[in-house]
Order: structure tokens, then C-alpha cells, then sequence
């Protein structure tokens, strides 16, 4: 397998806004299999999604396509204009700022670049959260039946695909969200009648 048809597979793959929004970067020196790094929203150029060939070349084909569906719907799904009340707050706080900078109001400035800071933590908070990994899963496996998956097959990709990576990167454990992750894709590969409950869910 060469790096550069396997680039090519993969962009074959993954939604028309994946490629666009997306760019596929080989990086050998990473100890992770892949890694699609959180995008802040002044990040205009293409979100790179790093992979290290030669971890990767050891996983199946199955599992390989998952995880690059679910590192391609991590980057599109990040929820920063999403209209809700932290985004109004941060909307009132950036308009609060310039007015109170034109005004020369250094307390004002103050007040209002603080209520911008804390509203921009919340909404980098929710893109952290559960809940949000395990959407993220649930859409790179509504895009892997368009490519010819079922939904029990793709789960069971995405889950092999995250144990196996923690194996190559040389992790004997998995992290709290992980576990997570998997207990859901069981669920949904029918492999395990517990699901996740809803409490869990919401954690940050």
C-alpha cells in the first residue's frame, strides 16, 4: 500500500464537504494512528487529519475507512455557529467590545471581553463533550452506508478500528470517553444489549 493511492481511497470515501474542508497529511512521527486536531473557528484553510502510515497500513481496510469517516465528521460537525445562547452571548460580547473600545470605556471593555471569554469556553466545552463524541460516531457511520456499509458492519469497523489504534500507539487502556465510544458501538453492532445511558451522555 502506498501512502499516495491510499490518499487517493480515502478521499474517494469521505463526503463532497470532507473534501473540501479537509486535507489528508502524512505524519510518521506521531505515536497516534490519526489524528484530527480541534479547529478553532479563525482557521480558515483546510483542516489536516494526520496519519502515520505505518501504524496504519496494520489495520484492516474496514477499519481504516471508519476512522477516517469519523475524523472527517469530527472537523465538519464542530459546532461553533450553531445559534443557541452561548453564540448570542458571544455575538453581544463582541458587539459590547467594540462599542466600548470605540467609546474608550476601559471597564466596559473589561466586562465585555470577559463575557466573550467565558461564552466562547462554553461552546469549546460543548464540542468536548460525550455526547458530541458519540454523535460524531453515529455521522461517520450514517456516511459509511452511502458507502456501502451496514449500519452494524460500520459500527463494528469504527469499534475494532478504536481498539486496534490504542494497541498500535501502544496504550494498554482506554480513556473515559473511549470506553464510552465503545460500550454505544456494541450497542449499535448488536454485540452488547447495554446501551449508554443518557446521564453519561451529557458529561463534559
Amino acid at each position: 500500500m502506498s501512502v499516495e493511492s491510499e490518499i487517493r481511497r480515502l478521499l474517494d470515501i469521505m463526503p463532497a464537504s470532507g473534501r473540501m474542508l479537509t486535507k489528508i497529511v502524512s505524519k510518521p512521527q506521531q505515536l497516534k494512528v490519526i489524528d484530527a486536531p480541534f479547529a478553532p473557528p479563525w482557521n480558515r484553510d483546510s483542516r489536516p487529519i494526520y496519519i502515520n502510515f505505518d501504524l496504519w497500513r496494520r489495520i484492516p481496510k474496514g477499519q481504516r475507512d471508519l476512522l477516517l469517516l469519523r475524523a472527517v465528521s469530527s472537523l465538519i460537525t464542530i459546532q461553533w455557529l450553531k445559534p443557541d445562547l452561548y453564540q448570542g452571548i458571544t455575538a453581544a460580547g463582541l458587539i459590547g467590545l467594540t462599542v466600548q473600545t470605540i467609546q474608550g470605556d476601559i471597564l466596559g471593555m473589561v466586562a465585555s471581553g470577559g463575557l466573550t471569554a467565558i461564552a466562547v469556553y462554553q461552546i469549546w466545552r460543548s464540542n468536548q463533550s460525550v455526547q458530541r463524541e458519540l454523535d460524531v460516531d453515529e455521522a461517520a457511520i450514517k456516511v459509511a452506508l452511502r458507502r456501502g456499509y451496514s449500519s452494524v458492519e460500520a459500527a463494528k469497523n469504527l469499534l475494532d478500528g478504536l481498539e486496534a489504534s490504542a494497541q498500535l500507539e501502544g496504550r494498554s487502556t482506554l480513556n473515559f470517553t473511549e470506553l464510552i465510544r465503545c460500550q454505544n458501538l456494541k450497542a449499535m453492532a448488536n454485540i452488547s444489549p447495554i446501551g449508554v445511558p443518557d446521564l453519561v451522555k451529557m458529561r463534559e
